[in-house]
């Protein structure tokens, strides 16, 4: 048997598909198209114009009915044209054992290439035959194209056979592998959370001397961060702490001064930290820009009618295909693209090594830079990175994407570990927001990488102080019941922010970023929104120091013995209002432009996370309220409502109101619950605050949905135009049904093409393969191919392109063979090669015309269909619905509702 490694070429499948259809010998010139309509490297696989096809679908899909939703001109569903085979009268019936369609099965394999994606399918001494038929019933597939659709039954199917086979071995040695193969799963993600760990470790590490660096530097190592400089100090940076002499800022190594003023000092310190501020965030837009594009991004597993050589040349005919947007996949918190690979979208380099050096190294210069953002948000991209890496060694994953998408839910749970320290939170904010399939199996895998990635990091130490994050914090007093009234207003607080911060983010990155000079020149705008941000955020010492250090300081107690006040957040005496105003009015300031900038900030084209920003607001807002409180504790310690203090003045803890209102506004802006309640608890060590936590973070929901339905995650994939199909989302069928989405088989027969197929933006879809029903003038539904497989196929028989394709189902005789062609002055096929029933899927997913949608709706989002066949109530055909169709669909369906 002849099979290819990895897949063949694009540019070699593109130029064996210019072969058919203008009869030009491989290596000949090519001419561009012409008026005369000579043929160039866009004539694709044209079809004769006098060709009697059948199977074709309606060239436009919209929503019949105009009464609820306007008309929405999709693009049009070309389809194969199918020529009508002669049938002469049928020969004498041959019985048609098991046996024999296995033997005529294997024939056909053991003489075309199969795409490596499926490979491991061949057969072997180990088969089993039954397992072979249902797996070749289901057809071969190659490998999925950038933005296309994976195939959830197929990968099923075919691990299901794999593992049907190991165990069929009886040996010692098949018996050993077998026992590997059954734990390479949490081999992997044990590898993924060392490594994830270890990456992200090394991130931390780098953003703090690329923040510090903006202030000066170590004389004991120019390496070393402040905190590893000075050890023993605690708040460098706040002018009324002692100064560290191995730490000397920018100002201080002036030497063309002899004499430097304060003033001066300020001035050279303001330039300093501008600049560098300034050349950090250049260096990680550049770096983001340059490597990870996404038409930087080539690989062999893209269909050659989608190359990238397609779109050079100007092309003035009405079928070009449409560019897709441009994405820069290190830029943004990767959790929405994650989100839409885990539902089954595939998006090739996105995980790759390219985009995860990228990724780490222009999150460390951008959170080192003092932008309004987050390193949390991107970890969990950071971790998918190494788990698609890491599995791919070994085909069980490589060759299955459905699997592979296994390993990935493990890795987002270790990247939120990393994160915020919560191995259990991690699981959980895999389970609730960004995973699509999480099976019990994946959820105990999921918990045991985050708990490894968590170990690792304690290990490790990234912030030398023994924690896993820095704004880990513990408190010793308990709440009491006259403060749920408070924690009640923060969720409220929390809802209304997270809404309007969506609102705002979307209209922004909508109206402002993508409709002015900002979409072509994107380096220029990181350039404006650094320069914004150190120059308002160097006034304020709040708004000044990083996000997880602002956290940490908001989150912390005020101990009444004086010995830490906290960068100033400590007033010795809460009563004293003149004392407690300056404080407020400073992190009051602080809140307002954290807040005004991450709205800006969020969607430039560098790494950013938006955790980090969002509970710095709320801490800010829950810190303020809490000195309120206390302020009022001690103005009135013998009122009834502080009657259970009992005289304590430590009665109010400002830092848990900072809690509460983090994970309020965290809450509103990502629509996370259960997840973030937990990871708060573990970043607090304690169940003590469990209820003040749940009840604002539900309240902040609820709040949210209300205002806005949509978190910033589902606004960023509606802006990116990525095909995510929300299985939580529920939608309004009202009177519409199957026959208003599917793409049906018109009155008049239209000639396409391939190259039709994939310009229209079918590229997931396919053609049907029809037989007359022989009663009617209806025809029987046989198969279905997919445009990538047939692509495949033909570019292996491109040299006689005007020899038939024979498609034979299995459970047929010979005399119900169907047969397909594409050229004109068609013969009979005499060899195997032009038989594509190998590719066919014969058992496709089925529902009938008359169905409810909903039920359509659970077979794309419970069964991870890429397409469903429609036909009537006799099993006549009727049309194909793919998942992208489909998505078109309720787009259109949820803009008018």
């Amino acid at each position: 048997m002849v099979r290819s490694v990895v897949p063949s070429s694009v540019d070699w499948r593109r130029q064996r598909l210019l072969l058919i259809g203008n009869g030009v010998a491989p290596g000949s010139p090519r001419h561009s198209c012409d008026d005369t309509g000579a043929p160039d490297e866009r004539t694709l696989l044209r079809s004769s114009p006098g060709d009697v096809s059948y199977g074709s679908m309606r060239p436009s899909l919209g929503l019949r009915s105009f009464s609820t939703i306007g008309r929405r001109n999709f693009p049009p569903l070309p389809n194969l044209s199918i020529a009508r085979g002669a049938f002469s009268g049928p020969p004498t019936p041959i019985p048609r054992t098991p046996t024999s369609v296995r033997a005529t099965l294997s024939r056909r394999l053991s003489q075309r290439r199969i795409s490596a994606y499926d490979a491991p399918l061949a057969r072997t001494k180990f088969s089993n035959p039954d397992d072979d038929i249902n797996v070749r019933i289901n057809g071969f597939r190659v490998w999925y194209s950038s933005f296309s659709s994976i195939d959830w039954l197929h990968d099923a199917i075919k691990d299901s056979v794999r593992f049907s086979r190991l165990r069929h071995r009886k040996s010692l040695r098949s018996r050993l592998y077998l026992a590997f193969d059954k734990s390479l799963g949490w081999i992997i993600v044990t590898i993924v959370g060392f490594l994830t760990a270890v990456v992200a470790f090394l991130v931390v590490r780098s953003e703090q001397w690329f923040f510090d660096a903006k202030y000066g530097y170590c004389t004991t190592g120019w390496w070393k961060a402040m905190r590893f400089c000075c050890p023993g100090v605690r708040d460098l940076r706040s002018s009324n702490e002692a100064r560290c002499p191995d730490w000397v800022d920018w100002s201080g190594s002036l030497t063309s001064w002899p004499h430097p003023g304060a003033i001066e000092n300020d001035y050279v310190e303001y330039i300093s930290y501008t600049f560098i501020a300034v050349l950090w965030a250049t260096a990680s837009s550049l770096l983001t820009i340059h490597l990870t594009a996404s038409t930087s991004f080539t690989t062999r597993k893209d269909s050659g009618v989608l190359s990238p050589r397609f779109s050079d040349t100007d092309d003035k005919h009405s079928n070009s295909p449409k560019k897709r947007q441009i994405l820069y996949y290190a830029a943004g918190s990767g959790i929405p693209e994650i989100k839409t690979i885990l539902s089954g979208f595939v998006i090739h380099g996105y995980l790759g090594a390219r985009t995860l050096f990228t990724k780490s190294l222009g999150l460390a210069l951008s959170v080192g830079s003092g932008l309004s953002l987050g390193k949390e948000g991107p970890f969990v991209h950071i971790a998918s990175c190494v788990g698609n890496i890491v599995s791919r060694f070994h085909r069980k994953y490589e060759n299955n994407e459905g699997k592979r998408r296994e390993i990935l839910s493990a890795a987002c749970a270790a990247g939120v570990a990393v994160a915020f320290g919560a191995p259990i939170g991690g699981t959980l904010f895999s389970l609730e927001e960004v995973s699509y399939y999480f099976p019990p199996k994946v959820m105990w895998r999921s918990f045991f990488c985050a708990m490894i990635a968590a170990i690792t990091l304690r290990f490790l130490d990234p912030f030398g102080t023994g924690k896993l994050v820095l704004f880990q914090v513990t408190y010793d007093k308990d709440w009491h019941a006259y403060e749920l009234i408070f924690f009640v207003l923060l969720g409220a607080f929390g809802g209304i922010y997270g809404a309007y911060f969506s609102k705002l983010n979307y209209r922004w990155s909508r109206d402002v970023r993508s409709n002015t000079w900002l979409k072509t020149h994107p380096v220029l705008e990181v350039v404006l929104v650094t320069l914004i941000t150190a120059i308002f955020c160097f006034l304020n010492p709040y708004a000044r120091m990083g996000g997880t250090e602002l956290v940490y300081i908001l989150f912390s107690e005020c101990h009444m013995d004086g010995t830490d006040n906290r960068s100033g957040l400590c007033a010795s005496d809460p009563r004293d209002w003149q004392q407690v105003w300056p404080v407020v009015q400073a992190i009051l300031v602080a809140m307002f432009m954290k807040g005004a900038l991450t709205i800006i900030t969020f969607g430039i084209k560098l790494p950013a996370g938006i955790f980090i920003p969002t509970l710095g607001v709320g801490a800010c807002a829950g810190r303020i309220l809490g000195i309120a409180v206390r302020h009022l504790q001690w103005l009135y310690p013998n009122s009834s409502v502080f009657s259970v203090c009992d005289g304590d003045k430590d009665c109010v803890v400002p830092g848990l109101y900072a809690m509460v209102g983090a994970a309020a506004a965290l809450s509103g802006v990502t629509r996370t619950t259960v997840s973030l309640a937990v990871i708060m608890f573990e970043l607090t060590d304690t169940l003590t605050y469990a209820v003040p936590v749940m009840l604002s973070v539900l309240v902040a929901k609820t709040v949210a949905d209300a205002l806005e339905p949509k978190g910033i995650y589902d606004l960023v994939i509606e802006l990116s135009q990525l095909p995510y199909l929300d299985a939580k989302h529920e939608y309004l069928w009202s009177h519409f049904s199957i026959s208003d989405v599917m793409l049906e088989i018109p009155w008049k027969i239209f000639e396409t093409d391939l190259q039709a197929l994939f310009n229209a933006g079918h590229d997931d879809s396919g053609f049907p393969i029809l037989r007359p029903n022989g009663v009617s003038n209806k025809l029987r539904m046989v198969g279905y191919i997919g445009a990538s497989e047939l692509e495949h196929a033909l570019a292996i028989v491109a040299e006689d392109a005007d020899e038939e394709i024979n498609f034979q189902s299995s459970g047929f005789g010979r005399d119900r063979d169907i047969t397909s062609s594409w050229m004109e002055n068609s013969t009979v096929a005499g060899e195997d090669l032009f038989d594509f029933t190998v590719y066919m899927d014969e058992a496709p997913l089925t529902i009938q015309s008359h169905a409810p949608l909903e039920l359509l709706h659970r077979f794309f989002v419970k069964l991870g269909a890429r397409y469903v066949v429609v036909t009537d109530a006799d099993g006549n055909y009727e049309g194909v619905i793919d998942k992208k169709t489909w998505l078109a669909f309720l787009s259109g369906l949820e803009e008018k509702s």
